[in-house]
């Protein structure tokens, strides 16, 4: 029967192992991505420009569609209608150009 202490042994022995082939994986995959870099002229910059989040469209006003002549209220024709259109025709209420 294997004691603690063999496997314990046996245990750093495999991370040594491990660590080692890790250290030769990440050499062999850097150098192919720097004949990859050299082949398609791609630079350290090009990279990063890549990774930036693209900046968020600004959202503007829209302009109102419709208007109660009694009070000077707006509407832009989105989301809910307000109650001055209530049970009328919006098009009687709607701003010309």
């Amino acid at each position: 029967m294997t004691s603690y202490a063999e496997y314990v042994e046996q245990i750093a022995k495999l991370q040594s192992l491990a660590e080692a082939a890790r250290k030769d994986e990440i050499s062999g995959a850097i150098q192919k991505i720097r004949e990859l870099m050299q082949l398609h002229g791609i630079t350290v910059e090009d990279l990063a420009a890549g990774s930036r989040a693209k900046p968020a469209k600004a959202k503007g006003t829209v302009a109102a569609q419709f208007k109660n002549p009694e009070t000077g209220e707006t509407w832009t024709g989105r989301g809910r209608a307000p109650r001055w259109l209530d049970g009328k025709d919006k098009e009687q209420f709607r701003i010309k150009s």
